[in-house]
């Protein structure tokens, strides 16, 4: 039997892809491993699906100073010993990564064990994890045309990122019914990240009481960033995560205001909706969601604000007009030609496998 280890963790978007690719893997005859680290987002959502999960150290490699600098190093290190142990036992023919920082001592292990690593790239520009991990890749995915000239030629292939295709298949009567709204007035889904995000959080609450008037809102605001004083808020619903109920909540919602972390956006435009994206700040990030978000907006995907101009003025602003020409939006995503990246990337790993 072909044995696959997918790797991948720190937020649900490095996860997420993983658990795109599990139906088909498994259709295909694949045994399934993962491989994260001892308490990630990624042990939860992967130990749900029974499959099972083997824990590693994992240390974050920062460009900048921390105390934690010190010791992170000693972490990673820990964590390419027990991934090469990991993979020992479990001798798979392959090896999947997603990224996140967990995923490069699983990739120089496998490189030891001469084992074909493929790692997917979902930012425009690659991040350092997956810099690492590049030289032991036998093929680098990528979600944009942009990201082919930053990748060894021989190794880049344009897949797009793997959507869970039960997000295709929401129904909106469902999330209707759990939200318990009315079917007259129009939804806005505000997603922060699997983490929450306090500047978008804020930034909608702001406006909460004008954006009721004409909007109902579902609110996906991250862990512990629920405010109390709003719960029982007609026309307003909150939630830290949803999981179960996503696809019928994306199906009912007119227009989305997100992050712009590349597989959200993936998402987001694979159901065609219309979104407003809040651009994680170059000050708090490497900067790659501010390209992720110019690249849509480029498109005509999106509108885009960054995070350090919002005022609450400019916000119900950019939200109305996007719900105006919401249609334009829509057409823009509907016709683009978008790859089946599930098949590609099945296509990939078949091909490394043989």
């Amino acid at each position: 039997m072909k044995h696959i280890v997918l790797t991948g963790g720190g937020t649900a978007g490095h996860v997420t892809p993983n658990i795109a690719l599990i139906p088909s893997l498994k259709k295909a005859g694949y045994k399934i491993s993962y491989i994260g680290s001892y308490e990630g987002i990624e042990r939860k959502l992967i130990e749900d699906l029974g499959i099972p999960y083997y824990g590693i150290s994992s240390g974050k490699l920062r460009r900048y100073f921390d105390v934690k600098n010190f010791t992170d190093p000693f972490r990673v290190l820990k964590g390419f010993h027990e991934a090469k142990k990991h993979l020992k036992d479990l001798r798979p023919d392959i090896v999947f990564s997603k990224g996140g920082f967990v995923t490069v001592p699983v990739v120089l292990a496998a490189k030891r064990y001469k084992i074909p690593a493929i790692i997917h790239e979902s930012d425009m520009t690659p991040g350092l994890a997956n810099k690492l991990c590049i030289p032991s890749a036998a093929k680098v995915c990528c979600n944009f045309p942009e990201t082919l000239k930053a990748l060894p030629p021989e190794k880049a292939v344009l897949t797009g990122t793997p959507i869970r295709s039960e997000l295709l298949s929401g129904n909106k009567l469902n999330a209707l019914n759990f939200c318990g709204f009315t079917a007259n007035k129009p939804v806005i889904m505000v997603i922060g990240g699997s983490l929450g995000s306090v500047v978008v959080n804020d930034a909608v609450r702001s406006i909460l009481p004008e954006l009721l008037q004409d909007f109902q809102v579902i609110h996906l605001c991250g862990k512990d960033k629920t405010d109390k004083s709003l719960e029982g808020t007609e026309g307003y619903v909150q939630y830290e995560y949803i999981k179960k109920e996503l696809p019928d909540m994306f199906a009912l919602a007119d227009v989305v205001i997100s992050r712009a972390g590349a597989n959200a956006i993936c998402e987001i435009s694979a159901l065609a909706k219309p979104n407003l994206l809040i651009p994680l700040s170059a000050k708090a990030s490497r900067g790659d969601q501010i390209l992720n978000a110019r690249s849509f907006e480029k498109q005509g995907y999106s509108m885009v604000i960054e995070e350090e101009t919002i005022t609450p003025e400019k916000m119900l602003s950019a939200i109305r007009s996007l719900y105006e020409n919401r249609q334009n939006y829509k057409d823009a995503m509907a016709n683009s030609n978008q790859t089946d990246s599930i098949q590609v990337i099945m296509d990939l790993i078949e091909g490394c496998v043989k």
